[in-house]
């Protein structure tokens, strides 16, 4: 257990939250949409990833990974990122923010399980009440940047209305108990578009256009040798 502490935007008053995090989920292809779905299990497959057992699927990691840096070191140059929205269970409340579930490709071709222990999850440091926004949670927009040689592409775009909806992912991760008190998990991604692929720098956001506002992060990406 360790603690991180965020700001909970109130319409746009910011009130810092200690949490303190004990366990980290990643869900992994919780697509809504069967055929955007098998889209994105085609793109890994396509790097020698195999299906996966379940859709969707609940990975277990680190609760230490989850970081708010804006570097992180990785070894090699086969790792990338991937903008996720999170929920953070604590004290019977439910919180949203946003995050990228950084991941060593190389790894994953034999073992999604360990590539997820093997980065880093750069969180962005603000958080929403799932309360807030549940009821136009379909509207949300994940959106994420892949920084490149210096060039800023766009590397994902997406509404949340492609994906499970969010008690729906709580209930088949966690059934009628909810979403345990400091647990931060990871709720799915969208296709990378060009392909996945990996950066210099990768920058992420949550849009709500509803309330007109947007969570944020950036990091940059060192990549340490590999010698063999």
């Amino acid at each position: 257990m360790f603690d991180l502490t965020f700001n909970v935007d109130d319409k746009g008053m910011l009130t810092p939250l200690t949490l303190a995090i004990d366990q980290a989920v990643i869900a992994g292809w919780t697509g809504r949409d069967p055929v955007a779905r098998d889209k994105h299990i085609a793109e890994l497959e396509a790097l020698g990833i195999a299906r996966p057992a379940t859709t969707p699927i609940y990975y277990r990691c680190s609760a230490r990974r989850i970081t708010q840096d804006d570097r992180i070191e990785v070894t090699g140059g086969d790792s990338s990122g991937e903008v996720e929205f999170v929920l953070i269970g604590w004290q019977g409340r439910i919180f949203v923010g946003c995050g990228s579930d950084h991941t060593d490709r190389k790894v994953e071709s034999y073992s999604v399980t360990v590539s997820k222990q093997m980065c880093d999850k750069p969180v962005a440091s603000v958080l929403w009440e799932l309360e807030e926004v549940i009821g136009h949670w379909d509207r949300l927009i994940l959106r994420s940047w892949a920084i490149i040689g210096g060039a800023r592409v766009l590397y994902q775009e997406g509404t949340l209305d492609a994906m499970l909806p969010v008690n729906d992912l709580i209930e088949r991760g966690f059934g009628g108990k909810g979403l345990p008190d400091g647990c931060a998990m990871f709720g799915g991604t969208f296709a990378a578009k060009g392909g996945i692929r990996p950066a210099d720098r990768f920058e992420f956001e949550l849009e709500d256009p509803v309330l007109k506002r947007k969570i944020s992060h950036g990091y940059d990406v060192t990549a340490l040798p590999v010698l063999g």
